[in-house]
């Protein structure tokens, strides 16, 4: 009986943005390593480690098998089912297009793909954020194209059906500080009855250390709200930052304060920080969606 085999291909999108949107529409993954820079797919070739561990696993990868999509940041994309592979040296057929300093394009090798729709967020802007218990090891992250023993196809497809490893793919706008923005002027759209802090010196209080918070919000109950933005999932050194805020401005201000943490991350919070977050002063954690429409 066959066994699919789990690959995984590394997409640049830090290098190519828009890459992973690009293999979404095009049904395909894909590497470099063009021939005619010397980079040959059989016999003799140049390159070193990377290329030949890639060419090695493009050459095993079969139609039938299965492919992630890997991207920065412990995230996956899509799962693809590889129905055929246009990789050899004259079927150079790049998806970055011949530019400046790309004569001959890039991401030219391709391996085709039928994507499992019905796994993980239909939205291709959502992508999936692998909790802590499921990530591919070091010896797999490290090279652009590798086999994944780690983990089942079984075990991906649960992780990625969780809503609540969903993130948005990052944009290269200003996250954080339109966040801030946003949640100064709407703040009873983060927790009811929040409003901005009605003194004006408090809302640009600068501490002692030089640092200055992102948000001063004063609750129904008249205490302070500390609120700090994140674009990406927290970390424990968010929250002691967090927790920094709020010790400071009751020391320095002699006002008791509470401080909630807003991030672009996945819903679902490794233990790590949960038990962090809970320890005093207690920080409420917060995951926010960006949406945004054009009529």
């Amino acid at each position: 009986m066959y066994t699919k085999t789990l690959w995984k291909i590394a997409c640049q999108e830090d290098v190519y943005p828009g890459m992973w949107q690009r293999w979404f529409k095009n049904q395909c993954v894909a590497v470099g390593w063009a021939s005619k820079w010397g980079y040959k797919l059989h016999g003799p070739t140049k390159g070193g480690k990377g290329w030949i561990t890639a060419r090695n696993a493009m050459n095993e990868m079969a139609v039938g098998d299965m492919v992630i999509v890997a991207l920065r940041g412990n995230r996956i994309g899509r799962l693809g089912e590889i129905t055929g592979k246009a990789i050899e040296d004259y079927q150079w057929n790049p998806l970055v297009p011949k530019g400046h300093k790309l004569p001959d394009g890039e991401m030219g090798r391709r391996i085709l793909v039928r994507w499992e729709l019905i796994t993980g967020p239909s939205d291709v802007d959502l992508v999936v954020k692998l909790p802590s218990s499921n990530r591919f090891t070091i010896g797999e992250l490290r090279p652009t194209v590798s086999q994944i023993s780690s983990q089942t196809i079984k075990q991906i497809c649960a992780v990625m059906n969780d809503p609540s490893n969903w993130v948005s793919l990052p944009g290269r706008f200003g996250y954080e500080r339109a966040l801030s923005d946003y949640i100064a002027s709407y703040p009873g759209r983060l927790e009811d009855g929040l409003l901005p802090h009605p003194n004006a010196r408090m809302r640009e209080f600068v501490f002692k250390d030089r640092t200055r918070l992102d948000v001063l919000l004063i609750d129904r109950n008249e205490q302070p709200v500390i609120v700090e933005c994140k674009q990406n999932g927290p970390t424990l050194k968010d929250i002691k930052q967090l927790r920094r805020y709020i010790l400071c401005l009751q020391r320095e201000k002699d006002q008791k304060a509470r401080g909630i943490l807003v991030h672009g991350g996945a819903q679902k919070l490794s233990e790590e920080i949960i038990l962090e977050a809970k320890k005093k002063p207690f920080v409420k954690i917060v995951s926010y969606r960006l949406n945004v429409d054009f009529g």
